[in-house]
C-alpha cells in the first residue's frame, strides 16, 4: 500500500475540534457494545433454524424478520416507502438464471457444465452454438498479456487458487476478451473437491439485479487435466509457460460453446433502520453488512456465524448506542442508516439494488462503513489477534483515511492492517463485499474485515468459533469512527474519483 502523508495542522485541528469534545460521551455509548449482547443475536442468526439464510430462501426471509423486528424495538424508524413490515423491508427483486445446456466441444470432445470437469460462473447465454478462439494468457498478469491479440477470443489462464481469477478476468475484459477459461487448482483431485462446492452455489440457480441478456463474459474453470487436452498440450508445459517459460509452446485452441440458462424472478430484502439526526440531517452515515449466506447442501447447515452473522449483529448493536445516545439527547448531527443486506454471497446483489434504487439521495450519503467478517482470527494473526483489516479507506477519500487512523488511536488501538488494500492484491477484496456498490458511485466507504479462515463457506463456521472479544472490539472501532464521522463539523472531502471501468464481482 502506499503511504500516505498526513497533515500535522489538519489533525491538530481535527483532534481539538471533534475528539476532546466527544471522547467521553463516544465511550458511554460504545460500552453498551456487548459481547453478551452481540452472541445472544448471533445465536439466533446463525442458528440451524435460520437454515444458512440463503437468499430468497425461508431461512433468508426468517432472518430479515428478525433483524426488523430488532430495528423495531430499538425504536428506529423504517424508511422505505409502501415496504412491508412497517417500512423496514426493502424489497429486492431478482433473476435467477439456473443452468441448461452448457458445454465446450473440441473436435469430437464435449465437455459439460458437470462441476466434475468443468465449472461454469456466469450469466450470460449464446444463441446457440458459437465458435471461439482460446489464447493462452500464462498467469493472466498484464505482463503475460502482452503482444497478445484476445479481442474477440478466449483467454485461458493458470491462477494461484480458486480465488484468484478476478484480476485476469478484468485485464482480459478490459483487452476486449470474450470468456476467461481458468486453471485454478493444482491437481485433478483439488478440481473435485473445489466442483462440489461450487455446485452447491450454482447449480440452483445464480441470482442478478438485471435480467441475463444474450452474449457470454463468464469464466469456465476447467479441471487440469480437460484443460491440457483442450489445448493439446500437457499440464506440466502449460504450468511451466505460466510461470515465465515461452507462451509460444502453447498453441491456440480452436472450440464451439454453448451456454444456456432457464430464467425466473424470485424475490427477497433489504432490512434498513432510519435514526435521523439533528442539524445535519439531510446528510447520511450508513453502516452495512450482510445478513444472507449460502444456505444448506446434502443436510448440512452453512450457518455462517462469522460470514456475515458477526457483521450483521455488530450493525444490531451500532444501532442501539446511537438510538441510546439520541434517547440522552446526545444523538448524531447527521442522521444514520443501518442497513443489512441480501444476496452478497451472490454477487453483492443487495447492495447493488439499493445503489440502484437508494431510499436516500446517494450524494447525501458521505461514508459507508461496510462490515464483513469480524468475528474470527485468521492465521497470519494466530499470535496478535488485535487487528483488523481495513479496506477502502483512502481510495476517495484522503481524509476518511487520516480520520480513521485518529479515531483508531485515539479509543482502540487496534493494529490496522492493509494487506488487502494493496490495489495488486490477487484477492481484490475491494471490489467483493457491499461496500464496492457504494465506492463505485464515488461514496467514500471503509471495509472491516477479519481475514479469511478454514471455515470460510463451510458447514463449521459457527458461533462457537467466534472470539466475541475480537468482536465487540472491532466493533468499538466502527462505532467509533461513525461517531466522528456523524457528528464533525464538515462531511468528509472527496479528492479522487472511482475509476468505473474497474471492478469483477
Amino acid at each position: 500500500m502506499k503511504k500516505i502523508l498526513i497533515s500535522c495542522s489538519l489533525i491538530l485541528a481535527f483532534s481539538v475540534s471533534v475528539f476532546a469534545q466527544d471522547e467521553q460521551e463516544a465511550k458511554e455509548y460504545a460500552s453498551t457494545i456487548t459481547n453478551d449482547d452481540l452472541y445472544a443475536h448471533l445465536s439466533v442468526l446463525a442458528s440451524d433454524a435460520m437454515q444458512g439464510r440463503e437468499t430468497a430462501k425461508a431461512g433468508q426471509k426468517m432472518a430479515a424478520a428478525y433483524i426488523a423486528a430488532q430495528f423495531q424495538k430499538l425504536g428506529l424508524n423504517g424508511p422505505v416507502k409502501g415496504g412491508d413490515n412497517k417500512g423496514f423491508l426493502q424489497e429486492v427483486v431478482l433473476y435467477t438464471s439456473k443452468p441448461g445446456e452448457i458445454y465446450i466441444k473440441n473436435g469430437k470432445d464435449k465437455i459439460s457444465n458437470d462441476y466434475a470437469s468443468l465449472v461454469y460462473y456466469g450469466n450470460g447465454q449464446t444463441s446457440g452454438e458459437v465458435n471461439e478462439e482460446i489464447v493462452f494468457a500464462g498467469a493472466g498478469t498484464e505482463e503475460s498479456f502482452s503482444g497478445l491479440d484476445v479481442k474477440g477470443k478466449g483467454v485461458l489462464v493458470v491462477v494461484d487458487n480458486t480465488r484468484a481469477w478476478r484480476g485476469p478476468a478484468q485485464i482480459a475484459k478490459e483487452k476486449g476478451a470474450t470468456n476467461l477459461y481458468a486453471i485454478n487448482t493444482g491437481s485433478d483431485e483439488a478440481f473435485s473437491s473445489y466442483g462440489s462446492q461450487m455446485e452447491h452455489y450454482l447449480s440452483g440457480g445464480r441470482l442478478s439485479v438485471k435480467k441475463p441478456e444474450a452474449g457470454t463474459d463468464g469464466v469456465f474453470f476447467l479441471k487440469p487435466s480437460v484443460a491440457a487436452s483442450l489445448m493439446g498440450s500437457d499440464i506440466e508445459t502449460i504450468r511451466s509457460a505460466a510461470k515465465g517459460e515461452s507462451k509460444k509452446k502453447i498453441k491456440n485452441a480452436k472450440v464451439s460453446i454453448k451456454v444456456g440458462f432457464d430464467v425466473e424472478t424470485v424475490s427477497s430484502e433489504n432490512v434498513l433502520g432510519y435514526l435521523e439526526g439533528t442539524d445535519k440531517k439531510d446528510e447520511l452515515v450508513v453502516l452495512t453488512a450482510h445478513y444472507d449466506h449460502v444456505g444448506m447442501s446434502d443436510g448440512q447447515i452453512y450457518n455462517g456465524a462469522d460470514d456475515d452473522g458477526s457483521g450483521t449483529v455488530a450493525v444490531l448493536e451500532l444501532a442501539e448506542a446511537f438510538v441510546k445516545a439520541k434517547a440522552d439527547g446526545k444523538g448524531p448531527r447527521r442522521s444514520m442508516l443501518f442497513m443489512t443486506v441480501t444476496g452478497e454471497e451472490k454477487g453483492l446483489l443487495g447492495s447493488e439494488y439499493y445503489a440502484a434504487n437508494p431510499v436516500f439521495p446517494l450524494e447525501n450519503t458521505i461514508v459507508d462503513l461496510n462490515i464483513d467478517m469480524i468475528g474470527r482470527v485468521d492465521p497470519e494473526h494466530k499470535d496478535n489477534p488485535e487487528y483488523v483489516y481495513l479496506v477502502g479507506s483512502d481510495r476517495l477519500s484522503t481524509e476518511l483515511h487520516e480520520i480513521s487512523e485518529k479515531v483508531n488511536s485515539t479509543f482502540s488501538n487496534l493494529d490496522l492492517d492493509y494487506t488487502y488494500n494493496d490495489e495488486s492484491h490477487p484477492d481484490r477484496i475491494y471490489y467483493r463485499s457491499d461496500h464496492w456498490n457504494f465506492a463505485k458511485n464515488n461514496v467514500p466507504i471503509i471495509f472491516y474485515f477479519n481475514g479469511v479462515h478454514e471455515d470460510y463457506h463451510q458447514p463449521t463456521d459457527t458461533v462457537d468459533k467466534i472470539n466475541f472479544e475480537m468482536l465487540r472490539k472491532r466493533a468499538e472501532l466502527v462505532f467509533y469512527t461513525a461517531w466522528v464521522l456523524a457528528n464533525r463539523d464538515q462531511r468528509i472531502v472527496v479528492d479522487k474519483l472511482q475509476d468505473q471501468t474497474v471492478g469483477n464481482n
